[in-house]
């Protein structure tokens, strides 16, 4: 017993003489063990991998709610390469009647749901565009489908596609019309000469009158498309504009205290609950596309759009 205190004493002596000149290095020894991308498996059809890490959430330059800046660590998972197209969401509807146009139970929608299909059928030459529903159809959906709705620090953080601290999904580059389907013309009364105002347009055409069919634009650094612009996209969590203050460092989620929990209770969401929408949209002007950008709108509201993710198993 004497001798095993005795080296038990020395052990620490040593570690306190190494702490001294290096205790940096000894920090990474210790550090956990992360896995290797490689042994995790391939994604499945249709998803990329984004992978597990630490992330700088939030933006100082933007409006209150994306403030403050903060680190957030998110787990690996799977994420839809594009937004659900109207052609996919038909293929749900017709497996799932309870959710047609026709039949959608009232306290899940405001009265706009699929505002542009005739009945079942989505518009013509539209197939290959996103569908836009409330928040408990793409819920309903995503579960159908075997997957769910990202988080919203799930969301930012693929979005960025590996850029730090960029302003948009493509980098720090201001928008030319060659990013993403979004609007940011407007037109403003300019003084010319005394009594004399002229009509200046400013901006650009994106050359669509509403959405473009998902995959228009150039994917970002993780192999997503439109993550800037089309629809914006539906998340989990529920809106609250302080919840960068108190939010935990480790896959943040607002309204629940689980992921499961919002999925087996998604249709007990009370329908003036607001829930996050990212993304932007086809009509949102361009600093709704910026990566830290935040939208919310009731769960009722059919306008967002759907992009679903995937957990990993172990």
């Amino acid at each position: 017993m004497k001798i095993t205190k005795t080296i038990l004493i020395l052990v620490l002596a040593a570690v306190v003489v190494i702490c001294s000149s290096g205790c940096e290095k000894m920090e990474k020894m210790f550090e956990p063990v992360v896995e290797d991308d490689k042994e995790i498996p391939p994604p499945p059809e249709g998803m990329v991998l984004i992978p597990a890490g630490d992330f700088q959430m939030g933006s100082n330059d933007g409006y209150a709610d994306e403030k403050p800046v903060h680190t957030v660590h998110v787990d690996a998972f799977y994420m839809d390469k594009y937004e659900v197209t109207n052609a996919e969401y038909k293929k749900f509807i017709n497996a799932n009647p309870d959710w047609e146009k026709e039949r959608i139970n009232a306290r899940f929608h405001a009265g706009y749901y699929l505002f542009q299909w005739d009945g079942n059928n989505y518009p013509a030459g539209k197939a290959d565009h996103p569908v836009q529903v409330s928040w408990y159809a793409a819920m309903a959906y995503a579960k159908w489908a075997g997957k769910r709705l990202p988080t919203e620090a799930e969301w930012e953080k693929a979005s960025r596609g590996g850029l730090s601290g960029a302003k948009y999904p493509w980098g720090d580059a201001e928008p030319d019309g060659t990013q993403g389907n979004f609007q940011i013309m407007w037109l403003e009364e300019v003084f010319v000469d005394w009594g004399i105002w002229e009509t200046v347009e400013h901006g650009f055409d994106d050359g669509y009158v509403d959405t473009a069919p998902v995959g228009s634009y150039a994917a970002n650094g993780y192999g997503l498309y439109d993550m800037a612009g089309n629809v914006a996209e539906w998340c989990l969590d529920e809106y609250n504009s302080v919840f960068y203050s108190v939010s935990s460092a480790y896959n943040p989620l607002s309204g629940a205290n689980s992921i499961k929990w919002i999925e087996d209770n998604y249709t007990s969401v009370d329908s003036h609950s607001r829930r996050v929408l990212r993304g932007g949209g086809y009509f949102y002007p361009d600093t709704g596309q910026r990566a830290a950008a935040r939208g919310h709108h009731w769960a009722l509201n059919t306008m967002g759009g759907i992009r679903c993710v995937r957990a990993i198993s172990p």
